[in-house]
């Protein structure tokens, strides 16, 4: 039997929320998880109640802003930003906790992994923001791929 190791399960995890964006550009999951319990998911995709980018179109891609760049000019949230929020509304506290991201974050959702207290980091794959980086080092979060903790397995 060929049992996933933790992170390997709450990866999986992140995947499968990635698979509910409604983002046109890329599609991006997040789970944050506190002592081996789920305490919030997210993907990333407009607020609640708000028309869905695949109805009225994306903006960033009209405008062919790249990757990594002018995030202010996205309808939508970030996973790991939905899933603070939704710990937040849950009232779950997440000081401590581990994230589990498809990709790794930008520069906002860094600024907000490093308040929201959660202590360990771990992503699928990369991002073209070195700024997020550089912070999430300062505040003592390296950035753990997931490959490179399979290899250890």
């Amino acid at each position: 039997m060929d049992r996933p190791n933790w992170d390997e399960y709450f990866m999986e995890m992140a995947e499968l929320a990635r698979t509910r964006t409604t983002c046109l550009r890329r599609g991006v999951g997040a789970v944050i998880v506190k002592d081996n319990r789920v305490m919030a998911t997210g993907y990333n995709g407009v607020p609640t109640g708000i028309e869905h980018c695949e109805e009225r179109g994306c903006l960033r891609e009209q405008m062919n802003v790249p990757s990594g760049k002018c995030h202010e000019l996205c309808r939508g949230l970030h996973a790991e930003q939905n899933a603070i929020v939704q710990a937040a509304h849950l009232g779950q506290s997440i000081a401590g906790a581990t994230l589990y991201c498809t990709n790794q974050p930008c520069i906002i959702c860094a600024k907000m992994i490093i308040n929201a207290g959660i202590k360990r980091l771990v992503v699928k794959e990369g991002y073209p923001d070195e700024l997020a980086a550089e912070m999430l080092a300062e505040a003592g979060l390296a950035i753990e791929m997931i490959a490179d903790l399979r290899k250890k397995k």
